[in-house]
């Protein structure tokens, strides 16, 4: 018999949230399947909201009410887990931070910055600063957690998403930080290599034109949802959710992934760069590969 794991409501909002809506339920003496009678939503959805993995939507909640005659607390409520689940991210990207919780497969383009899900603290906290916006410590401090704690997919009881990053050369002798905090960030991202959590391929500077020039990417694949395109600039990010036009990013993709070096030479490039670092090798200082 497989014991159920208790709710811990002190973990948060969600989890508070999700908590009230178990109590409620079996209070009522209704299984999810009968608290979902005549919704859109299946049993798995409306379980991980209640353990606090998914917000709650705004028509569910109102159903929610409807059924267990709650005086519309989970409509009134669910806002506020919603500006807990994005607490320390911009609001454009909300829809990608419930989505890639739940992706089968996310793939992702990195040009400019190393991507959100591989950064260590150092890294993200320099990247916050360089915008020299007028944010108290404890602000930042803040963003910096909320990046890393959506590196929790790569946990060891998480079997999903796959996860597979191409990243510009570039990235890899672009000192941003001190040279020791920049051989942790590329070992950071050699480790969770060598665990099987992700797939990194790298892209030399010497490919010239390729696809996919002109910004990041991301796209998420579920297996019981259409397929999710996501790009940013610096203060804004844009979800795409048309089916063809998502095909037509992910061809761009493809292509992207076919002129980027092989997995085991990338791990290789990464690796040494980690040591130039701590050998105190500047970029300045580095010969031009030949990456032929």
């Amino acid at each position: 018999m497989v014991t159920r794991k208790e709710i811990d409501g002190s973990e948060g909002v969600s989890q508070f949230y999700g908590k009230e809506l178990r109590f409620k339920r079996e209070k009522a003496g209704l299984t999810l399947e009968k608290l979902l009678d005549g919704s859109y939503y299946g049993i798995t959805y409306l379980s991980e909201i209640e353990r606090g993995y998914r917000r709650m939507p705004l028509d569910l909640a109102q159903h929610v009410d409807r059924t267990l005659n709650t005086d519309g607390f989970f409509e009134r409520r669910c806002e506020d887990v919603r500006k807990a689940r994005r607490k320390g991210h911009a609001e454009y990207f909300e829809r990608v931070l419930d989505a890639e919780r739940h992706a089968e497969v996310i793939e992702e383009w990195a040009p400019t910055v190393l991507p959100g899900l591989l950064q260590t603290g150092p890294y993200a906290r320099s990247l916050f600063r360089a915008e020299h916006t007028p944010e108290l410590p404890e602000e930042i401090d803040t963003k910096v957690n909320a990046r890393l704690e959506r590196a929790q997919l790569f946990d060891e009881d998480h079997r999903k998403p796959q996860y597979w990053n191409i990243l510009n050369e570039s990235l890899l002798r672009q000192s941003i930080l001190p040279p020791e905090q920049m051989a942790e960030q590329l070992d950071h991202i050699a480790a969770l290599i060598r665990r099987g959590r992700i797939l990194t391929q790298i892209l030399p500077w010497s490919v010239g034109a390729h696809a996919l020039m002109l910004g990041n990417a991301m796209l998420l694949d579920f297996t019981d949802a259409p397929p999710l395109f996501y790009t940013e600039s610096q203060h804004h990010g844009h979800t795409i959710d048309d089916p063809g036009l998502v095909k037509r990013y992910q061809r761009s993709y493809d292509l992207l992934r076919a002129a980027a070096l092989p997995p085991g030479a990338s791990l290789t490039l990464i690796e040494e760069a980690a040591e130039d670092y701590r050998n105190g090798v500047q970029p300045t200082q580095l010969e031009r590969r030949d990456l032929a």
